[in-house]
């Protein structure tokens, strides 16, 4: 792909369930070598914009185009083995008696939960060389139910990278892993984001101590609007965190990380 190839493009996103208003005109362009961060306090929208994003739901009015597909003009399954997802649904829809490997390999039939399909050795090799990159191949063999948090949300990001998609979409990778868990999956993930050959990257997050070094751009949401997006240092910072956050947030960078603490 292309580095000036353009991966997403929403105008004019729109999306309601009843009177309740999920997204607002939101805008949004990504680009094959962006990496994004999506930030926003809860109810923001950020799981519904990255389920639009990842072909997963349909806007009530505006345009999604995803790879160069515009959504309700496409069959999403045909769309969907082209992007990497994780999402606690997709976690939880994952059957706890299936091996790590499995859980991986799957992927490339799109199926969650091994039945009669058959893999080769090529499945077999990028399954375990994604492991590997990972740091959790020697549990290739263990079941999903027995694994640590941390070790399930990096099987889970092999499996989303097994199809070798054109965008990667991280819904809160870090939520419930420990501060040592935490910080050796950030260090994972600025590694995929440095990475020229990675896919394009969108990750969405609570904390600003989560964002990757790596990544290039942010997007700031509250109540389903857009309050900035950009390059990363014009978009985040204390004044668009305190107006999406509600209370007055000082930023600070340290290095290629971040704090955010009340002013």
């Amino acid at each position: 792909m292309a580095q000036s190839e353009r991966v997403l493009d929403l105008s004019g996103v729109t999306v309601r369930r009843g009177d309740n208003h999920l997204l607002h005109h939101v805008d949004w362009r990504v680009d094959a070598d962006q990496r994004w961060v999506i930030l926003g306090p809860n109810g923001a929208g950020k799981t519904t914009l990255l389920n639009l994003a990842g072909a997963r739901s349909h806007p009530t009015s505006g345009t999604v185009d995803i790879l160069g597909e515009r959504l309700g003009r496409i069959d999403v399954f045909e769309l969907r083995p082209r992007i990497g997802l994780t999402t606690t649904a997709i976690a939880e829809s994952i059957p706890n008696d299936e091996t790590a490997l499995d859980v991986v390999r799957t992927a490339a039939w799109g199926r969650m939960g091994r039945w009669r399909e058959e893999y080769d050795e090529l499945d077999d090799d990028r399954a375990m060389s994604l492991l590997r990159w990972l740091g959790v191949a020697p549990l290739s063999e263990r079941r999903f139910g027995t694994l640590s948090e941390g070790e399930r949300k990096r099987v889970q990001i092999a499996r989303a990278l097994m199809t070798d998609p054109e965008l990667l979409l991280l819904d809160e990778p870090a939520a419930g892993l420990d501060l040592g868990a935490r910080e050796a999956l950030v260090a994972t993930l600025a590694g995929l984001a440095r990475d020229s050959t990675a896919p394009a990257m969108a990750l969405v997050t609570h904390h600003v101590e989560e964002i990757p070094p790596g990544f290039t751009h942010a997007l700031v949401l509250s109540a389903g609007s857009v309050v900035a997006a950009g390059p990363l240092a014009e978009a985040l910072t204390s004044a668009t965190l305190s107006k999406a956050f509600g209370l007055p947030l000082t930023l600070t960078a340290n290095g290629n990380r971040y704090t955010a603490i009340a002013a």
